[in-house]
């Protein structure tokens, strides 16, 4: 039994009273405390981890007004603050032992637009696509792109001065800010925008805080400016911490203050509103795809990229790419990278071409074309071809293969990871190729694997050194390593912090300022926080402060991964292996990407924060001095018996009496959970949360008691059968209201689906009846021509009339088919954890299936869930045990058979099953192929979850989200095209449309049947 963990890490006291006075005083925005919600943000996508005491998710910049006036009183002029975001810095930048505020939950408003001027105001938590998808009805793009953009926010990319491909003709997020609103430390709003100088003196003159501040980055940036424009780099690039080089224009008669907290860290107030300038939309885009023999030719050959006029050049490596083929995007890419007969593509430079005026961007287009062909014909400069395109699809999906880089690097096997600490170099473009040379010899004296990709026209390539940091001798590395990057960047002219800021880094700030001016620095942190009370540590120290530096050596996630046996690191290694890269906090409302982390918003209820919540209980577990492997196997073995329930019985009141166990708050993100395994091909690395969600609910419940409505829901596939012999008699009961109220209040179950009347067999009347012995004697011909069908409880019980067209549907182009006997799958009982019986389970439906396999004949299923568990959760549990079966989705068969001309056609549209299109992501081309082949048009729609899941959004607990999914993404297709127009692929979708608009639309399937 799995014991109660209770982290000895209590609260100070003050925090507590700081909270309970922060609601007294008004503030409106969440406040959590629990040790799950603060180890959610206690990590990034650095290697850093700190836990902080509390976080504040404020709805508005009143609510942070009222958070800093109130700790400006005695009682709490002590705690400090540190600003968060999006949370995917990759050097610790919002990372802090203190008190987070986090913007991205709720302040995500966009506020104004001005078409005509050019500009939009936007809350801090807006999300950088958010805004794009906003902005592109009105012909415009807030231009800075980065890697991280589907859930990077505003105030992050302006505390970073983000920026990222295309800056070398767009800028960094700096260049488009027009205005900025950020609340200061000691509650005072300072509103900054550009001014004439002569109104900065004046407001000089204020006797407050923020005179003060004026007065100081007046003095520091005019008296100092020689040594400035001496020491800054001539880069495309800023550093980071502060903009002392451009508060003031060039003749010095403009002064803007929002350059100084541009690029600041978060160390100098919280940024809550930004005025930001808007680009046009260029009317015409061209990618090229140029080829290299190494990486070496794709670096030296970037500047006369740069040189033809490109909007941006962009390279990765081999290693990169050869991720990428294994990843779910390279279906979408490979056709426009494809392999070069007889050479290696060992780089590729991707090259942009954006132009209001097409005859403007075909000339700079023919012109390289030409250089490149002659320089392949020539065999010169390691060209070895190229492709390009027009298609704005297509260049996306070259883009969303490029931005996935640094999560691809993750994805590498072993314990040694790439990971960031000196991954955003920069030095001037011309010096790129020399230094990346000496860099990778650097690397490659130390033994190490790396991948990299970058910004190569701005000089920015991003490099990932592969590591093990739990090795102590491979964590002290990192530190030499970054010292001697350090010592590299300045030898060529550059930086090491080219684009995604200091954090931890900023030990290096005084060496690279040198002495004066970090000194005025830390006078201008003086200025804005003279307590060091805003993200402490970050950039540098107010002046005459004794507080430190954070450090390259301060505490690591691999500290805490230690602790864990490699054995258990190994087995869990789907949550172990997320390194924060963020991917799951995808905003976007039609991705299918963790439907439970976009209508919550609460990081715990993502991948990333569930992979958290289950490495931590790992670590305490084992602290605890428990074999997670081997209670897993006890339980597996051993059936509990009464002892064991009366323990259950003993658990569960204490728990229900409020007893503290951390195994709760992960129980709690684990419900959460859908299920839907979107994460398993979305994220990069693979987090696979219903994989270890089933293990940990299988060991929480080793402790304590199972609801009711896990016993059904795991027990469907044995149930189902039994009440279908009596469906109208069942179906009576469970439409009367009062069954309907007994179960949401005794089960917690509510909507309860109808089973089919007529039954499967009432429907079928004996027809494709399967006997063994008999289909074992048929002729190769007739093997040929026949197709099974393998039953699931979903459709066979609660959707006879699709199992029935199915069949007619076989039958009508040409094939006898054949329905199998109905086995259980086993899915439902590893979706609640049920791990020994599923084990049973899959055992026998195995050795089935593996006989039916000799026949040599085509196995269908309808519901992609249950046909993929054969793939998936089969593999994992019974391993060899498993055999060779296979059982296909109908489409994945059927779009290689000819299909008959349809007589009567319409047009339709599909939403396909989120767990089946991110699987196979070939799904909904497959279908809109099996409709071409009958003379029939599909248009695909872009939805993500509809909210249902399974049984998820039959749990009560889960109602209100489940229609909020709905919501989301689902109701505008289905209510524009009308239902009896959509086609839903998944039995779940199907159901959902039923129960929130009354009318069920039809599986492709039966729009084909009815249309041959």
């Amino acid at each position: 039994m799995i014991p109660k963990l209770t982290p000895e890490l209590a609260l100070d006291a003050s925090i507590i009273a700081f909270n309970k006075a922060l609601v007294a005083a008004g503030f409106s925005g969440d406040i959590e405390t629990s040790y799950g919600s603060r180890l959610a943000v206690a990590t990034d996508n650095s290697v850093y981890q700190a836990l902080p005491q509390a976080v504040l998710l404020p709805k508005s910049t009143d609510d942070v007004v009222i958070l800093t006036s109130l700790a400006q009183t005695s009682s709490f002029s002590h705690i400090k603050f540190s600003p968060r975001g999006g949370g995917t810095g990759t050097n610790g930048q919002a990372l802090t032992e203190h008190v987070v505020v986090d913007l991205s939950r709720h302040m995500r408003g966009i506020l104004e637009i001005n078409v005509e001027q050019r500009w939009v105001r936007v809350q801090a938590g807006v999300i950088k696509d958010q805004l794009n998808a906003f902005l592109k009805p009105y012909g415009f793009f807030f231009a800075p792109d980065l890697s991280t953009s589907n859930r990077a926010t505003i105030g992050g990319m302006i505390n970073t001065d983000a920026s990222g491909q295309g800056s070398l003709v767009y800028g960094k997020t700096s260049d488009h800010v027009l205005a900025l609103k950020t609340v200061l430390i000691d509650g005072n709003i300072l509103k900054t925008h550009k001014m004439a100088t002569f109104e900065a003196e004046h407001r000089a003159e204020m006797p407050s805080s923020i005179g003060r501040i004026y007065r100081q980055v007046l003095d520091s940036c005019r008296t100092f400016r020689p040594q400035i424009i001496e020491k800054f780099p001539r880069l495309n690039r800023f550093l980071t911490g502060y903009d002392l080089e451009h508060v003031f224009n060039d003749d010095l008669t403009e002064f803007d203050l929002s350059r100084i907290i541009t690029g600041s860290e978060g160390s100098l107030g919280f940024v809550t509103e930004a005025k930001l300038n808007i680009t046009p939309i260029a009317k015409y885009k061209c990618l090229l795809n140029v080829k290299y023999d190494s990486f070496e030719s794709a670096l030296r050959n970037a500047p006369f990229l740069v040189a033809a006029e490109a909007t941006s050049v962009e390279t990765v490596d081999s290693k990169v790419l050869d991720l990428a083929r294994n990843d779910i995007i390279w279906h979408q890419v490979k056709e426009l990278i494809t392999d070069v007969p007889g050479t290696e593509m060992q780089g590729l430079n991707m090259v942009e071409y954006n132009s209001e005026e097409q005859s403007e961007m075909a000339r700079k287009i023919a012109a390289l074309t030409a250089k490149l062909d002659a320089a392949i014909a020539d065999k010169t400069d390691g060209i070895i071809g190229y492709q390009l395109t027009y298609d704005g699809a297509a260049i996306s999906n070259i883009y969303a293969m490029r931005k996935k880089a640094v999560g691809l690097l993750g994805n590498t096997q072993g314990a040694q990871k790439p990971i960031a600490f000196a991954e955003d170099t920069a030095v001037p473009p011309e010096n790129l190729a020399d230094f990346i040379m000496e860099f990778r010899a650097l690397l490659d004296s130390h033994g190490l694997h790396y991948g990299m990709f970058g910004h190569v026209d701005a000089g920015v390539l991003h490099v990932r050194p592969a590591l093990d940091l739990c090795d102590p001798e491979q964590e002290k590395l990192l530190r030499t390593i970054s010292d001697q990057v350090v010592a590299l960047t300045g030898k060529y002219g550059g930086l090491m912090w080219g684009e995604h800021g200091k954090g931890y880094r900023s030990e290096y700030g005084p060496a690279f300022f040198g002495d004066e001016l970090f000194n005025e620095l830390r006078k201008i942190k003086a200025a804005f926080d003279p307590r060091n009370r805003v993200n402490p540590g970050k950039i540098c120290t107010p002046y005459s402060s004794a507080d430190q530096l954070v450090s390259v050596d301060d505490q690591k996630r691999a500290w805490f991964d230690r602790q864990i046996p490699v054995a258990v690191k190994k087995s869990f290694d789907s949550s172990l292996n997320c390194n924060g890269n963020g991917q799951c906090f995808n905003y976007e409302e039609n991705s299918p990407m963790c439907p439970s982390s976009k209508v919550t918003r609460d990081r715990r209820h993502s991948p990333k924060g569930r992979a958290g919540l289950m490495r931590e209980w790992l670590r305490l577990t084992e602290l605890q001095g428990i074999d997670v492997l081997a209670e897993e196997q006890r339980i597996l073995v051993n059936k509990p018996g009464f002892s064991s329930l009366w323990q259950k019985i003993r658990n569960s009141l204490a728990k229900w009496q409020g007893a503290e166990d951390f195994s709760h708050e992960v129980m709690e993100a684990m419900e959460g959970c859908l299920a839907c395994k979107a994460c398993a091909s979305q994220c990069p690395v693979k987090v696979d949360v219903p994989s270890f969600r089933s293990r940990f609910l299988q060991l929480y419940h080793s402790r304590y008691l199972r609801p009711a409505k896990d016993y059904i829901v795991g027990n469907i596939e044995r149930t189902a059968p039994m009440l279908a012999k009596a469906p109208r008699l069942i179906n009576f009961v469970l439409k009367r209201k009062v069954t309907a109220a007994v179960l949401k209040k005794t089960v917690g179950y509510v909507d309860t689906p109808l089973l089919s009347v007529p039954t499967l067999a009432q429907l079928t009347a004996k027809q494709y009846q399967f006997d063994l012995a008999m289909l074992q004697q048929l002729s190769p011909a007739k093997q040929a021509r026949t197709v099974l069908l393998v039953q699931d409880p979903f459709t066979s019980f609660y959707e006879a009339e699709l199992v029935a067209d199915a069949l007619q549907l076989l039958a009508k182009i040409g094939f006898r088919p054949v329905l199998l006997p109905f086995v259980p799958n086993g899915k439902p009982q590893h979706v609640k954890g049920f791990l020994r019986q599923f084990a049973e389970t899959a055992a026998t439906a195995a050795r089935f299936l593996n006989q039916l396999q000799q026949l040599n004949m085509p196995m269908l299923g309808l519901d992609a869930s249950l046909v993929l568990a054969y793939r998936d959760e089969y593999n994992k549990t019974l391993g060899a045990k498993r055999g060779d079966f296979q059982v296909h989705l109908l489409h994945e068969w059927l779009v290689q058979q000819p299909i008959p001309r349809a007589v009567n056609t319409a047009d339709y549209a599909l939403l396909a099953h989120c767990t089946e299109k991110t699987a196979l992501p070939s799904t909904e081309k497959a279908w809109q192929q099996i409709f071409i082949n009958a003379g029939m048009t599909l248009q695909t729609v872009p939805v993500g979850c509809c909210g249902m899941a399974g049984t998820y959004g039959h749990e009560a607990q889960n109602l209100d989200n489940s229609k909020a999914l709905f919501n989301m993404s689902w109701r505008s297709p289905v209510e524009r095209f009308g239902v009896s127009n959509i086609l839903v692929t998944g039995f779940s979708c199907r159901s959902q449309v039923k129960r929130l608009t009354g009318d069920k639309p039809k599986h492709p399937l039966q729009a084909l049947l009815h249309s041959l």
